[in-house]
């Protein structure tokens, strides 16, 4: 081997560059937050869209109060814990949206002002901010503001300029126009149920955002092409809630009214998904919708409410640690 001399130098200068990696994780991505929620945003223009159409001035002016507050609660909160301020991160601004796409046309200003304040600062900030939450922040202001002021959050409008007071599709199968039970409202709008293709455009009374599937349904699309969902959640959700109707005695003439109607395609695609309070492992997204699309068919046949989404989703988002501990796969090398 004389006479073949390594060239040391050469090699020392080489070696180094070849071993030394960065630190995990090592699977990078163009996508960031604000990439992530700028698409859910654009993913609801066209039902905010069909909200102005439907419901007119009251509609646009819900949105943009719940948004301008959303993000001014987030600005606010987060000078005053003196964090970051990351309100161009787009998350405030879908919680605002999500937030008015649940409440009813005729509602008065401060509704949204109060339910953003919720949203933003108890659910969200208070938990350490985006991320951290432990559930939907727009559902869990719904809730709130559905607990507290009943009387204006379940007074829905029909479509059109008169702003006229009438019942959605499901207080109509849930009481019946002439039903003793029923409310005045549903008394007064009587018991004869819109046709299914009103239903599916959104030409009916209900919350400003969740009446049009078609225009719900075209936003999930994007979000598909998008690659910001996964199909689980929404799929098997939508379909538990059907067979779970059907099991609790819903005539199937009905079926696609409860399927349509209500916030069940709203919150199925755009507030069950949600990154921070849902279940990232495949098979607790699954059980987690399953939970989801149970309990929303057990509230509507059974509770007293005709709705049963957005208790349905909470409650599951509060079972997803709980999901995630029993669902998450080994770790490799792990000893017993």
């Amino acid at each position: 081997m004389e006479g073949k001399v390594l060239n040391t130098t050469k090699a020392d200068s080489v070696m180094p560059e070849m071993l030394v990696v960065s630190s995990s994780p090592h699977i990078r991505s163009k996508e960031t937050v604000s990439r992530i929620m700028l698409d859910v945003v654009i993913a609801l223009i066209p039902a905010m869209i069909g909200s102005i159409y439907f419901f007119r001035l009251n509609a646009l002016k819900l949105i943009l109060i719940s948004v301008i507050s959303a993000v001014g609660f987030e600005a606010l909160t987060q000078k005053i814990f003196k964090k970051e301020i990351t309100i161009n991160d787009f998350s405030a601004v879908v919680t605002g949206i999500l937030l008015a796409f649940n409440l009813p046309a005729n509602a008065p200003w401060w509704i949204p002002v109060f339910g953003s304040g919720f949203a933003i600062i108890v659910v969200k900030q208070l938990f350490g901010g985006l991320g951290s939450n432990f559930m939907n922040p727009a559902l869990a202001a719904r809730a709130v503001l559905l607990a507290s002021w009943p009387n204006i959050m379940s007074t829905f409008t029909l479509p059109g300029p008169d702003a006229v007071a009438g019942a959605t599709p499901l207080a109509i199968m849930k009481f019946g126009g002439a039903d003793a039970t029923a409310s005045a409202t549903v008394a007064q709008a009587g018991s004869e149920l819109p046709s299914l293709l009103d239903m599916f455009i959104g030409n009916i009374g209900g919350a400003i955002g969740e009446t049009s599937a078609l225009l719900l349904l075209i936003g999930a699309l994007y979000l598909f092409i998008r690659k910001v969902i996964d199909w689980k959640i929404p799929v098997f959700y939508i379909a538990t809630t059907a067979v779970m109707l059907l099991v609790l005695g819903v005539p199937t003439d009905q079926l696609m009214y409860h399927i349509l109607g209500g916030g069940l395609i709203l919150g199925a695609f755009f507030m069950a998904t949600d990154y921070a309070s849902s279940p990232v492992t495949p098979l607790g997204q699954i059980i987690f919708a399953i939970g989801a699309g149970a309990l929303t068919a057990l509230i509507r046949v059974k509770g007293g409410f005709p709705e049963g989404v957005s208790y349905s989703i909470l409650l599951m988002n509060v079972a997803s640690p709980l999901i995630e501990k029993f669902t998450a796969p080994k770790i490799f090398g792990r000893a017993k």
